[in-house]
């Protein structure tokens, strides 16, 4: 006898010819086929009428930070504002919601807020001159402090952060305000209201020292929930978070005892360049210590390079106008350990890669780890891929080596702005610039994702930006893929490239109860109106998580 029916859909399988209803019992699809066939064997189970809605494998946003994604959604989001004065209207009433905090730190801060210069303390002070303050950027990449914020952390006369971070410093000898990758601002995160714990697994994936008490775990945990409602609510089932440590394996696994946890959830051991390549005998500890289907690791994450906007991205020729093509963050014998090390272990790799010297040094990290080890299913990632090289774009299909790319960090999906020729790119990179047609066209496999909180993690709006986007110059490429291979890339191959793919991304008898009934039918949308779709439904392992 079913739990729950599904009737009266447009039923997208990926696994053959599209049906119209299914059923669930005890957390498994256990038939799919016509209304009138699974309305004979509803009997008392829970009819969901889809009302000739979309109904698709639960989506898997296969890049995600979790804790951090979760903790901005409390925070002040600045995206779009522009200028001091849209600043400061914003801030005066966050600043008085919120008397007590010791730091008020705010997300989304536009590189371009004050226009063609960089923002300085200066900027920020004039914002709000009374109380320490500090800004990410999207990316995440670069944080932006006021002047009693980097008084605070330590940080006006500069900090020796090491290979690739840096505190940006000024003509008079104190810190502008711009402090570029995780080791320059580590000290500002500190200050926040979670001190820092919701981007220890990106900073350094270790773990909170000392240990949080059970007040603490209990806010954190808080936190975590509200973003797993916030993420089934927009239809999705499954995560792999993009930073780890054993907090928060340890946090989801209560969770999940707790009944608060919506998603699954894969936790990788995240490897930094200042780490021995010894340290990945931690995830081979991870991987054993946590094997379920709701909560487990199996992948081993790695940075090479930063981003674009900060030109902090590892680029083979230099920046437009500059003599820096900056540098990676693993020398090219390190990495190539690292690799063959993890592979040897049977472990998948997930490495940041975007300028497109670092995609080349992370495709050979893994050729290496190929002949050294050989050749095996590995479906080792590259996490964004937003620059690359013509000679690199065959490599991902004579590797096996998957493209793992974000629609919305693309200009042609519209929530960012172009870049300009000779601005942060060159005119002849624009040709293979967020190629996601161009490597799938290879026959490579390509998955999608956010990278929440990046940008937002619902899923709809990037689906149109992948299907539809924005008009672009014609120096942009067109990088659009139709509907199903966009909602593909986000059910289907994304169950895949966590080797679950005889469990969950299609509908068919036997598979994980991974469900999402959309309220609107996806196929008679206009693509440029596919953004507005939202779930009505959402079902993880046949438990209803979300629904209007």
């Amino acid at each position: 006898m079913p739990d729950i029916v599904i009737l009266n859909g447009r039923v997208i399988t990926f696994d053959g010819p599209d049906a119209e209803a299914l059923a669930i019992e005890d957390g498994m699809i256990t038939a799919v086929g016509s209304t009138a066939d699974i309305r004979d064997m509803a009997g008392t189970a829970r009819v969901i009428d889809a009302q000739g809605g979309t109904v698709l494998p639960g989506f898997i946003d296969s890049h995600v930070h979790l804790f951090g994604g979760s903790a901005e959604l409390d925070f002040l989001n600045l995206h779009g504002l522009k200028g001091a004065q849209q600043l400061a209207a914003a801030l005066r009433p966050y600043a008085a919601e919120r008397p007590d905090d010791t730091l008020l730190f705010a997300c989304s801060i536009d590189y371009a807020l004050m226009g063609d210069r960089p923002i300085t303390r200066h900027d920020l002070d004039a914002a709000i001159p009374d109380r320490p303050f500090a800004a990410s950027t999207a990316d995440h990449h670069t944080v932006y402090a006021n002047t009693r914020a980097l008084e605070m952390a330590g940080l006006m006369h500069g900090a020796d952060c090491g290979v690739g971070s840096e505190v940006v410093m000024g003509a008079d000898g104190l810190a502008t305000g711009e402090l570029l990758e995780p080791a320059a601002f580590e000290p500002i995160l500190k200050m926040t209201t979670f001190g820092g714990r919701d981007m220890l697994g990106m900073l350094t994936g270790a773990d909170p020292v000392p240990a949080p008490d059970r007040q603490t775990r209990a806010i954190d945990k808080a936190a975590i929930a509200k973003g797993f409602q916030h993420c089934a609510r927009h239809g999705i089932t499954g995560l792999h978070n993009m930073d780890g440590n054993f907090y928060q394996l340890e946090l989801l696994s209560e969770m999940e005892a707790e009944g608060t946890l919506l998603c699954r959830t894969e936790i990788p051991m995240h490897l930094k360049h200042t780490d021995p390549v010894e340290r990945i005998d931690e995830a081979a500890e991870m991987r054993a210590r946590y094997t379920g289907d709701m909560v487990w690791s199996n992948r081993v994450k790695m940075f090479q390079d930063g981003v674009l906007d900060s030109r902090t991205a590892y680029m083979l020729e230099p920046y437009p106008g500059t003599d820096s093509r900056s540098e990676p963050l693993f020398s090219d014998a390190q990495f190539k350990q690292a690799c063959i090390r993890a592979d040897a272990m049977g472990l998948q790799i997930a490495v940041h890669a975007i300028g497109d010297a670092a995609v080349r040094q992370t495709l050979d990290g893994y050729e290496a780890a190929q002949k050294a080890n050989g050749a095996r299913d590995s479906r080792h990632r590259i996490e964004h891929v937003e620059t690359i090289h013509p000679d690199d774009i065959p490599r991902f299909k004579q590797l096996g080596v998957v493209a793992s790319m974000q629609p919305l960090h693309s200009p042609r999906g519209g929530f960012f702005p172009p870049y300009e020729p000779n601005d942060l790119l060159h005119p002849h990179q624009f040709k293979t610039a967020f190629p996601w047609r161009t490597i799938r066209d290879t026959g490579a496999a390509l998955v999608f994702s956010t990278d929440w909180p990046v940008v937002p993690v619902d899923v709809m709006p990037s689906i149109q930006g992948a299907v539809a986007g924005i008009e672009l110059p014609d120096y942009w490429p067109d990088q659009r893929l139709t509907l199903r291979d966009a909602l593909a890339a986000y059910t289907r191959d994304n169950a895949w490239v966590e080797f679950n793919e005889d469990r969950k991304g299609r509908l068919r008898p036997g598979m994980m109860a991974d469900v999402v009934v959309m309220g609107s039918d996806l196929d008679a949308m206009p693509p440029d109106q596919l953004g507005n779709a939202m779930p009505a439904v959402t079902i993880c392992a046949g438990r209803i998580t979300f629904e209007t």
